[in-house]
């Protein structure tokens, strides 16, 4: 088993191309695991520019604006291959691709989305904010318990095959939340989204938090 983590930080990369990176290192994790060799774990951490992401199980009517408003606010439209429903990606959001052999960490599916969760509430209890599961959604929350407060800062989509997984995290620190009110995030329609910049009233380090992301998934797994 090999539990290091390798950090690759991709800085502003287009979706697509992204997800072709990412798809290169999964199979290649995929190949040395069919020939029972030593695998790797990748976290990598990226930027997009403005892009919608739907995931696989996902309905296209949680997009509401067309092509022509879409390249009116400079936005592209995917449909990828990730679990979860729709979601933003953009400018000032940590978007982060942990491309691990869970095998190596001997952990199944949901305790790896349960650690990834953990990373992502313990790296903003650091900052002063609560946060937290919300009971019958992935990603992290604030103020569950409270439904006309109840705001998403960070979305979850997984991919896996044989136990080696890709897509991960969605963290939005000096995100432009504007870009929310054009989808129902992750399929909701009766929640709101937040951002680390928006709950501490100021723009917040990107290199800081992705600092403290390392330590915690380094910690955790």
């Amino acid at each position: 088993m090999n539990k290091t983590i390798t950090s690759i930080d991709w800085d502003r990369i287009e979706y697509r191309e992204a997800w072709k990176k990412q798809e290169e290192l999964f199979q290649q994790i995929l190949q040395l695991k069919l020939k029972d060799e030593k695998t790797p774990n990748y976290l990598i951490f990226c930027e997009h520019p403005h892009v919608f992401t739907l995931g696989k199980n996902g309905s296209a009517n949680n997009l509401l604006i067309g092509n022509l408003q879409l390249r009116s606010v400079h936005a592209q439209y995917v449909e990828t291959n990730r679990g979860g429903d729709i979601t933003y990606h953009g400018p000032g959001q940590i978007v982060g691709y942990p491309i691990f052999d869970l095998a190596n960490f001997e952990i199944g599916l949901r305790q790896y989305i349960f650690k990834m969760e953990e990373a992502v509430i313990n790296t903003l209890k650091h900052i002063g904010i609560h946060s937290e599961r919300m009971e019958g959604a992935t990603g992290v929350w604030l103020d569950t318990k409270i439904p006309e407060k109840c705001r998403k800062i960070c979305a979850i989509g997984v991919r896996s095959s044989h136990f080696v997984t890709m897509h991960g995290f969605a963290l939005n620190v000096n995100t432009d939340l504007n870009y929310f009110s054009y989808i129902n995030p992750c399929g909701f329609i009766d929640k709101g989204v937040t951002s680390i910049q928006k709950e501490l009233e100021t723009p917040y380090s990107i290199p800081k938090i992705k600092q403290l992301l390392q330590t915690e998934f380094d910690r955790l797994f």
